[in-house]
C-alpha cells in the first residue's frame, strides 16, 4: 500500500547523486509537496480555461492511442485514473510488475495531465480522456525500505519495452545534461523514433540563468522537446533554454492527479511534455494516416508565438490545441514559417516583439492627450468667465454703476 502523504521530487537541481557518471541518474522536473488521498481542486486550471474544452472534444478524445508514461509509476486509483490504463504496464526498478504504484507521486501527475477522467467536483480533466496510459516505472521504488532509483540504462530498458509494446507516444518528464552516446539511452531513443513512436521529452528546469544547454533525452534527435510556457506564453522563468527545444506548453501552476486520490498543483516542464503529448493523442486519433513527423510539425506550424521563426527559449512556440485540430489539409515532414508577406498583399506578417508602444496603444495615449486638453480648456473657459464676473462685480461697487 502506499503511503497516505509523500514528497514530490525536486527542482532543478538533480534529485539523485550520480553514482555513475557513465551510467547517469536522472532530474525529475517538477518542483512541490503534494498529499497524496488529498482534496480535488474544485476550478477549473488556467491551462485549459486557455483552450475551449468542449470544442476540443468534438475535434478528438485520443481514443485508440496509448502513451507509454515512463516516470515513477503511476497509481490508477485515483478516480480519474481508473480504467485509464493499458494493460501490459511494467516496473523496472520495484515489486509492482504492472507498474501501477507511486511512491513518488510524479508519474500519477503527469499521466493526470494526458489523460484524467472528467469527474463532478473538479475543473481539471487530462487533454486527451480515452487515450490510454502505459505506465513504465523506470524509477522511483521502494525496496526493502529503501529507496531504489533509476539511470540511464532502466530508462533505455523501459523505452524498449514501450516500443516492443507498440505505443504510439512515449512521455519523458525527466532529464540528464550528460549525453549517453553510443548506446544503451540513444541507442534506445533512435529506435523508438525509427519506428514511428513520437517521444515527448521536458527540457528540463535548470533554465533560471538563461543559458542554453542541452539535456537528453530532450536533446537527441527526433524527440519532441518541450519547454514550459506561463500565463502569459512567455517561458517560465526555470525552463531550461536551448537550440534542441522544439515547443513549449504550460508548466506553470498545473493540477492534476495524485495517488490514493485528490489532485495538486505544481511547476516543472515535467507538466509541460504531457500537455504535449495530450495533443498530439487527439491529433492521431483524428489524422491517422499522418505520419509521426507531420503531427509534430503541424502542432509547432500552428504553436502561438511572436515572430515568423523559432527560438531557443520557445521552439516553435506556445502549442494551440485548438488550431492544432483546425487544419485537415495534409503538413509536410518538418514546420514551414510564415513567408514574409508582400507589400500590399493584405496579410499581415507576425511583428517581432519590441520595447516600444504598438499603434493600438499609442492610438489610446493619443486619445488620453486629446480628453485631457478638452478638459482643460473648459476649465480655463470656465474659470476665466468667473474671473470676468468677479472684476464686473468690483468695478461696478467703485463706480457705483
Amino acid at each position: 500500500m502506499l503511503a497516505v502523504t509523500g514528497i514530490c521530487l525536486a527542482t532543478a537541481s538533480p534529485a539523485f547523486a550520480d553514482s555513475d557518471p557513465e551510467n547517469p541518474e536522472f532530474t525529475l522536473n517538477s518542483s512541490s509537496e503534494c498529499e497524496f488521498g488529498g482534496k480535488n481542486i474544485k476550478s477549473t486550471p488556467w491551462s485549459l480555461q486557455r483552450i475551449l474544452m468542449d470544442q476540443l472534444r468534438e475535434k478528438a478524445t485520443g481514443k485508440g492511442v496509448t502513451v507509454a508514461v515512463i516516470d515513477t509509476g503511476v497509481d490508477d486509483s485515483n478516480d480519474q485514473l481508473t480504467g485509464q490504463m493499458a494493460s501490459g504496464g511494467k516496473d523496472f526498478v520495484g515489486k509492482a510488475k504492472d507498474g501501477t504504484q507511486d511512491v513518488e507521486g510524479h508519474g500519477t501527475r503527469v499521466a493526470g495531465i494526458i489523460a484524467a477522467k472528467p469527474m463532478a467536483g473538479t475543473g481539471f480533466r487530462g487533454i486527451a480522456r480515452d487515450a490510454k496510459i502505459l505506465p513504465i516505472r523506470y524509477t522511483g521504488a521502494e525496496v526493502g525500505g529503501k529507496p531504489k532509483q533509476g539511470n540511464s540504462n532502466t530508462m533505455a530498458a523501459a523505452i524498449d519495452y514501450a516500443v516492443q509494446q507498440d505505443v504510439d507516444i512515449i512521455n519523458i518528464s525527466s532529464d540528464t545534461t550528460k549525453r549517453q552516446n553510443p548506446p544503451p539511452l540513444a541507442a534506445a531513443v533512435k529506435k523508438a523514433v525509427d519506428a514511428g513512436i513520437l517521444v515527448v521529452a521536458a527540457s528540463g528546469n535548470d533554465g533560471a540563468d538563461g543559458k542554453s544547454r542541452d539535456t537528453y533525452p530532450a536533446a537527441y534527435d527526433g524527440v519532441l522537446a518541450v519547454a514550459a510556457s506561463d500565463r502569459n506564453d512567455e517561458r517560465a522563468f526555470f525552463s531550461q533554454a536551448g537550440d534542441f527545444v522544439d515547443i513549449a506548453a504550460p508548466g506553470v501552476g498545473m493540477v492534476s492527479t495524485v495517488p490514493v486520490g485528490g489532485q495538486c498543483s505544481d511547476d516543472g516542464t515535467s507538466f509541460a511534455a504531457p500537455y504535449v503529448a495530450g495533443v498530439a493523442a487527439l491529433m492521431m486519433e483524428k489524422y491517422p494516416e499522418w505520419k509521426t513527423p507531420q503531427i509534430v510539425a503541424r502542432m509547432q506550424e500552428t504553436a502561438q508565438r511572436p515572430t515568423t521563426d523559432p527560438d531557443r527559449y520557445l521552439g516553435w512556440g506556445v502549442v494551440d490545441p485548438i488550431a492544432a485540430l483546425s487544419d485537415d489539409t495534409e503538413p509536410g515532414m518538418t514546420p514551414k514559417p510564415e513567408a514574409p508577406k508582400q507589400a500590399g498583399s493584405g496579410q499581415v506578417t507576425p511583428m517581432k516583439v519590441t520595447m516600444g508602444e504598438s499603434e493600438a496603444e499609442r492610438e489610446q495615449r493619443v486619445s488620453i492627450y486629446v480628453v485631457g486638453a478638452g478638459l482643460l480648456l473648459v476649465l480655463v473657459t470656465g474659470g476665466s468667465g468667473i474671473a470676468i464676473r468677479d472684476w464686473r462685480r468690483k468695478h461696478s461697487a467703485r463706480t457705483g454703476s
